[in-house]
């Protein structure tokens, strides 16, 4: 603005400046008041008036659990599918080869073919080269074999016609524990074309017959039991599955018993 002095030129007036800063949180000279324009620092410069920041998720990583899960039921229903394949496969093996896998026995059918011929029948005591007796002559009258569980010795030559017939006879030492006895019974008791007796003289606590064949193991829990059964149960007869294990010779003791009135077979 411009002052004018009677009958002289024109003056302005002169600005002086104080050196002084705006006071803080006054709008400096010369900003217009109510303008509504902030003053203050930028959104984002130096850490004042930042906007929220909108908080991150953080991933707590794979649900383990369930996944160990559903791997360990793949894994037994694997099992389960590869036990079943394999057990099929296996009982889909002809029984003389089941036979030969088992380990420690003996297939007297190929070592002495003369012995297993069968159907010779001799009354009296009879002297047999293998003990106890797979196969050979034998009285005409058989052993009772429908799951027997003799608790004395039987004889030889009642029990190896019952092996032409089919039956597995398991024999034990007459030492042997009686937990070890009480396991053979439950494997034999009451199951067809299956018997047991002690034996003097065993050279291993026991031994299982079918004719021609024979298994000698140290305890009741060998598993080689079960196969040797499983194997040659009925299928070792040489007189056909309905060869009789009933209507023979019940009473124990070695020496036979001729002219027992029985079916012939």
């Amino acid at each position: 603005m411009s002052i004018s002095t009677p009958g002289g030129p024109e003056r302005r007036p002169t600005v002086v400046s104080t050196g002084k800063k705006p006071a803080a949180g006054r709008p400096a000279a010369g900003a217009k008041a109510g303008s509504g324009k902030p003053t203050g620092p930028r959104p984002g410069a130096g850490g004042k008036g930042r906007k929220p920041v909108t908080p991150v998720k953080v991933s707590q990583g794979r649900a383990w659990g369930p996944i160990a899960l559903f791997v360990a039921v793949g894994v037994l229903a694997a099992s389960i599918i590869g036990y079943g394949a394999w057990a099929s496969f296996q009982g889909s093996k002809p029984w003389e080869e089941r036979a030969a896998e088992i380990d420690g026995i003996v297939n007297f059918r190929k070592t002495d073919k003369t012995l297993v011929e069968g159907g010779n029948h001799q009354a009296g005591s009879i002297t047999y080269s293998v003990l106890p007796p797979v196969a050979g002559p034998h009285n005409p009258s058989w052993q009772n074999c429908m799951g027997d569980v003799y608790d004395a010795p039987i004889a030889n030559e009642h029990a190896v016609h019952s092996l032409e017939h089919g039956t597995v006879w398991v024999t034990y030492r007459p030492d042997l524990p009686a937990d070890q006895v009480s396991k053979l019974a439950e494997k034999v008791r009451g199951k067809e074309k299956l018997m047991l007796s002690p034996f003097e003289g065993l050279d291993k606590p026991i031994s299982l017959q079918a004719w021609g064949y024979q298994l000698k193991v140290d305890n009741a829990d060998d598993k080689r039991i079960d196969d040797f059964i499983k194997a040659l149960r009925v299928n070792a007869s040489i007189e056909g599955p309905t060869a009789l294990c009933s209507q023979g010779i019940t009473a124990t003791g070695t020496t036979p018993r001729d002219g027992a009135q029985m079916p012939q077979g």
